[in-house]
């Protein structure tokens, strides 16, 4: 099974005629334990480095190595399942802790609680927030699955729905498709226990130009899943993502050092040290990032124009069920969605939920803003998981865009202070984390179109999914705040948790209700990605990789280079064919086990002994193999590139 030619119908590996077991109670168990595992798992890890780890593929390599232990036939309809309500818990961690800490932070902040910013949201707010925005991430993204996931096949890869499938059936078919799958697994999990958890050499390797080019930096997170992402993607999308990397680090970063250089010792907002002293991490992290947001925000915009006349059809089409005017068509059973009707009133009660939660006072404004941009960036972010995947998503990006809008809006009306920072970020909090939960449905939705699921049952599980780890999050968030906290406290040596997106979050809506923060890199952003789309290049890849660091984008171009290579170097059509169909079940078989090893180890995370080594090692250079280690870590990676490519390029022995 592979990326099948977009104007041929795609045939599932279960036709819609044959009725095997689904959705079954040791599925769905297995799923739901998974998901508070992986939920709980992924909440420390993207609290204390920022980072979570897709739990899709590990849960369906759990799930077929756990259940066939004690039940003699398992589905792979049943795999889905499972892998379905497991993934959802780590989507719903990563809205949580990427937002809710903010108010920690401000809680903690003496001058802020003095004027009355003291709201810290109780264990049921954040069960609330979880519910209310994961239901509207699942939701909104129903009438979205026919255009994103069956219209655009061909088009859109979705690598780790794609991968999840592919490990599935060969899971479950065996023979050199399985050998292919498991043999990417244990050398991405080789791989990735070596250079991550046991720091022989370092993931990353980076090299900011102090001399010429200063300001400039490139790099490379030499890992498996990312190749395996790029692989799976192609060139088309990988170039493009490392062209918005190129302009952001290799030109904007060395133009602004430069003209700090000229002018030595200003100090330009958002920057707090003189702009001639930055080094390229800080002008990254002060310039760069915002000028990003406003691409990635005009490109979402862009492409929910480019989907509207398909999403109006979907509405349309759904509203006629609704009111009887569609036409009593039989529907095969991988088509059947969960009713409009239901689609509707579920919307309509979390737009109730969301005005009447208890303790949180939102105003109308606030709950219009919420359903607003959770629409808006629901339709953005499953579009952008079916380009470059899960893992690499600018989800912080989509909510601080959102937190810039609504933060506008509130002051226009009039609500400002304490009241418009709890009432903003209490929708960028709803927002945020129906974004990572529609990229969570929208990959799951793909591997069951793959696999020839139901969607209704998948959509129906994913709030089983999402429930579970709800109601054990608010109190992991208040255990990880008593134990590390989310800020330094003065005199106390106490390392607390990082959480850094919500610092950004926390810092964003103070600066636009005190007035400095800087929109003109915000607009500087929007007007490149304006210009790439006039001239017919797609906005929204160049986006993402003009906002996530340089080190992200290339070993993704590694990827499709070696996809390309494979194309232009076969002497036939059905060779090019062949080769890059192994090499997709090989790619996924890295991400697979680069995945599984990334949940062990954010669960090992939470150990003292472990976290320990693991801080000690932390760091570019900071290697069991010490300044040999980037020197190490390219060289491995090159092989792991050459053993892609030569895997793809050799026979099938069966």
């Amino acid at each position: 099974m592979t990326q099948s030619d977009p104007k041929q119908p795609y045939q599932p590996i279960i036709p819609a005629d044959r009725i095997v077991a689904e959705v079954s109670w040791k599925a769905v168990i297995t799923g739901a334990i998974a998901a508070v595992v992986f939920g709980v798992a992924n909440a420390y890890l993207g609290l204390k480095y920022g980072m979570t780890v897709a739990a899709s593929i590990p849960a369906a390599v759990i799930a077929m190595a756990v259940l066939p232990i004690f039940f003699k036939k398992v589905t792979v309809l049943e795999n889905n399942i499972v892998q379905t309500i497991a993934s959802s818990g780590e989507s719903l961690a990563a809205g949580i802790v990427f937002t809710v800490p903010a108010f920690f932070i401000w809680a903690a902040d003496k001058e802020l609680a003095a004027a009355g910013l003291n709201f810290v949201p109780s264990k049921l707010h954040i069960f609330w927030f979880a519910i209310l925005g994961g239901s509207l991430g699942i939701l909104l993204m129903i009438p979205l699955r026919k255009y994103l996931v069956e219209k655009e096949h061909g088009k859109l890869a979705f690598p780790e729905g794609t991968a999840c499938a592919e490990v599935i059936i060969a899971g479950d078919a065996g023979g050199e498709k399985a050998r292919l799958v498991f043999t990417g697994i244990g050398l991405g999990a080789i791989y990735k226990i070596l250079s991550y958890t046991f720091k022989v050499w370092p993931e990353s390797v980076n090299h900011s130009f102090q001399k010429f080019m200063r300001g400039g930096i490139v790099g490379i997170d030499a890992t498996p899943a990312l190749l395996g992402v790029g692989f799976i993607i192609g060139p088309r999308v990988a170039a493009y993502m490392l062209g918005g990397a190129v302009l952001g680090y290799l030109a904007i970063g060395p133009l602004l050092s430069f003209i700090g250089q000229q002018a030595p010792g200003i100090v330009i907002a958002p920057g707090t040290i003189p702009l001639s002293d930055m080094l390229a991490n800080y002008i990254r992290g002060s310039y760069i990032k915002y000028i990003g947001v406003g691409a990635v925000a005009l490109g979402g915009f862009i492409s929910l124009i480019k989907a509207a006349p398909v999403i109006v059809h979907s509405f349309s089409h759904g509203f006629g069920q609704l009111f009887g005017a569609a036409r009593k068509v039989k529907v095969p059973r991988t088509d059947k969605d969960i009713p409009m009707k239901w689609v509707v009133f579920g919307t309509l009660g979390v737009i109730l939920g969301t005005w009447l939660m208890p303790g949180a006072s939102l105003p109308l404004i606030g709950v219009a803003c919420a359903v607003l941009f959770g629409f808006f960036f629901v339709v953005v972010a499953a579009r952008i998981v079916g380009i470059v995947g899960s893992s690499t998503s600018p989800v912080s990006g989509m909510t601080i865009a959102t937190l810039l809008v609504t933060c506008l809006i509130l002051l226009y009306f009039g609500i400002s202070g304490p009241t418009g920072m709890i009432t903003a970020m209490t929708v960028g909090t709803i927002v945020c984390i129906a974004v990572c939960m529609s990229g969570d449905i929208a990959q799951d939705l793909k591997t069951g179109y793959l696999l020839g699921a139901t969607p209704w049952k998948q959509q129906l599980v994913e709030f089983i999914g999402l429930a579970l780890p709800a109601v054990a999050m608010g109190a992991f968030v208040f255990y990880l705040s008593d134990v590390f906290g989310f800020t330094q406290i003065a005199g106390s040596e106490r390392q607390p948790l990082l959480a850094p997106q919500a610092h950004v979050m926390s810092t964003v809506v103070q600066g636009i209700m005190n007035s400095n923060l800087p929109w003109a890199p915000i607009f500087v952003g929007a007007m490149f990605a304006a210009s790439v789309e006039i001239l017919g290049i797609s906005a929204l890849p160049f986006a993402i990789g003009l906002y996530l660091p340089f080190s992200l984008s290339a070993p993704i171009m590694m990827g499709g280079l070696l996809s390309w290579g494979i194309n232009r170097f076969a002497k036939s059509t059905k060779e090019a064919k062949d080769s890059t169909d192994r090499g997709i079940l090989f790619a996924s078989g890295l991400v697979a086990g680069d995945a599984l090893i990334g949940v062990v180890v954010a669960l090992l995370m939470m150990w003292g002994s472990y976290a320990t080594f693991f801080d000690a090692h932390e760091g570019m250079n900071v290697s069991l193999t010490q300044e040999w280690g980037p020197w190490l870590s390219l060289t491995m990676f090159a092989l792991l590139c050459w053993y892609l490519y030569s895997k793809s390029r050799r026979k099938s022995r069966d």
